[in-house]
């Protein structure tokens, strides 16, 4: 296998933990408006709103934040109070300030591939203040040689990128958790991707085996094993 000039990470839920973040605070959604119905209602209320809104407001915890608002207003039909609203507000707030801890084997995965003269790039999708914001609390910066936050990830992004940094099929990897928008978009470019599984999956990430089909990426059970896949 030739030495690839640009290795790139997903971020949320590969290089640090962010879905677990999200999942509480829609836990505790369901508790400030369990009064308006069961979690099942809920749920696909905030989903149909969400899934509107992320053509309008992007990916990110602001996005989400303002689908709450949005859900609770309409499941409450314009009565929810100030005081739910203020709730709501608050742990958006908390989403966008949480600590930021590197997962198990990543400090060590990136050091070891900087060591080996890889280039490496956080290639994160979601609102751009939020991930950079992100990133300086990680600790990780320094680890990087670029970063790049995009509004989607799909395959004219990826297109994109390798032109903008002279990466070929040879010379670039993908590593990350999302099979929708780490792995499948680069392995239909024929590029080389790894999938990293992670416990906690956002819905809008799901991906139906089918689509799966026929694409060669790799898969590892653990972001260390990384180190024995890569040169």
């Amino acid at each position: 296998m030739a030495v690839p000039l640009l290795i790139a990470f997903d971020a949320d839920d590969t290089l640090w933990p962010n879905q677990p973040h999200f999942d509480q605070v829609e836990a505790r959604l369901f508790e400030i408006l369990a009064h308006c119905g069961d979690v099942v209602r809920i749920s696909t209320q905030l989903n149909d709103v969400q899934r509107r809104n992320m053509q309008l407001f992007g990916y990110g915890a602001k996005s989400f934040m303002l689908s709450m608002i949005e859900t609770a207003i309409q499941l409450t039909e314009g009565a929810v109070t100030g005081h739910d609203i203020q709730q709501i507000l608050d742990m958006g707030k908390d989403l966008l300030r949480y600590p930021i801890e590197p997962l198990l084997g990543v400090v060590e995965v990136l050091t070891e591939l900087r060591h080996r003269g890889h280039r490496l790039m956080v290639l994160t999708k979601g609102d751009l203040f939020d991930q950079e914001s992100k990133i300086a609390r990680s600790g990780l910066g320094d680890l990087f040689d670029h970063v790049e936050v995009v509004s989607e990830k799909d395959e004219a992004t990826y297109s994109r990128l390798l032109a903008r940094y002279g990466a070929t099929a040879a010379d670039f990897i993908m590593i990350g958790n999302s099979l929708k928008s780490d792995i499948l978009p680069v392995a239909r470019l024929g590029l080389r991707a790894v999938h990293v599984p992670y416990h906690a999956n956002w819905i809008f990430e799901y991906v139906d085996p089918a689509q799966l089909e026929g694409l060669a990426f790799h898969q590892v059970s653990d972001v260390r094993a990384v180190l024995d896949y890569l040169p």
